[in-house]
């Protein structure tokens, strides 16, 4: 295994041509650079630098330049090694949860912004159901979680109303005795206001369809497999809104942490959330 700082002493001489100035350029006297060269010959077997006739000039040898090329090579793996375990320690992780039918892409724009005026910040997004998201922040998986909620329901760093109405595709019939729903697993609140809302209303439902994914519901809507209540800000081209079915109200989106304290890193994304959603809704 080659000695990095021998590696560097025959580099500094190679390109000054001298042990004099190499000395200076790594604050070394010259009889201590000259045994560093000997101590590297010895090591590698071979003859590395020669000096012409004045004994002033000091030049590589055939296997000194090919030793050079490779210590060039292995000082600056050294050196990005240490930038990066250097950039490894001032990362910030953010861990961040999102609901699962929130739009990935209007979430990546948000958060686009945060991630260039923060190049410290490690983040990491995990999706899924409100009452997951809210079992990750108590356990410490996720710092901070965008959920959907009873308004009013808790503590949180901001909230938002969210409208909520039905929707079918273009021509499906809302007045089938029984009506088709399209929803997302149990623990949804627009699930929760689905069927509340039906059966408070007397109406007889049943679930036609099932997922996790927005745009599976999206998709089951538009081809007309179920009725849904969804977000205004989820409502489709291909969506119908459905004013005959009864009204439903507001959900509400709020941002909430987990109960370890956030570090400045942490409440710039908080700051960043709250005014990107507050000025797309």
């Amino acid at each position: 295994m080659f000695d990095l700082e021998l590696l560097h002493t025959l580099v500094c001489v190679v390109d000054e041509g001298s042990f004099t100035r190499a000395a200076e350029r790594v604050h070394r006297t010259q009889s201590t650079v000259s045994q560093q060269i000997r101590k590297l010959e010895d090591s590698v077997g071979q003859v590395l630098l020669v000096r012409d006739r004045s004994g002033q000039q000091v030049s590589a040898t055939e296997h000194g330049e090919l030793l050079t090329h490779y210590a060039r090579r292995l000082l600056n793996l050294s050196r990005e090694a240490r930038e990066a375990l250097n950039t490894e320690a001032s990362v910030v992780p953010v861990r961040l949860g999102v609901p699962e039918d929130f739009d990935a892409t209007r979430m990546a724009s948000m958060l686009s912004g945060f991630v260039r005026a923060r190049p410290e910040a490690r983040l990491e997004t995990v999706s899924g159901m409100s009452t997951d998201l809210r079992r990750q922040l108590e356990s410490g998986e996720i710092d901070i979680a965008l959920v959907k909620r009873e308004a009013g329901s808790g503590e949180c760093h901001a909230s938002w109303p969210e409208p909520l109405v039905w929707v079918c595709g273009h021509g499906q019939d809302v007045q089938a005795e029984t009506l088709p729903l399209a929803l997302f697993p149990q623990g949804c609140i627009y699930r929760q206001r689905a069927i509340r809302t039906l059966d408070k209303a007397r109406r007889s439902w049943r679930v036609a369809f099932g997922s996790h994914s927005l745009t599976g519901i999206q998709a089951a809507v538009t081809s007309g497999l179920g009725v849904s209540i969804l977000p205004n800000s989820a409502v489709l081209p291909s969506h119908w809104i459905c004013s005959e079915l009864p009204p439903v109200p507001p959900s509400e989106l709020a941002l909430v942490s987990g109960a370890q304290r956030l570090s400045a890193t942490h409440r710039g994304l908080i700051e960043c959330l709250r005014a990107e959603i507050s000025r797309t809704l």
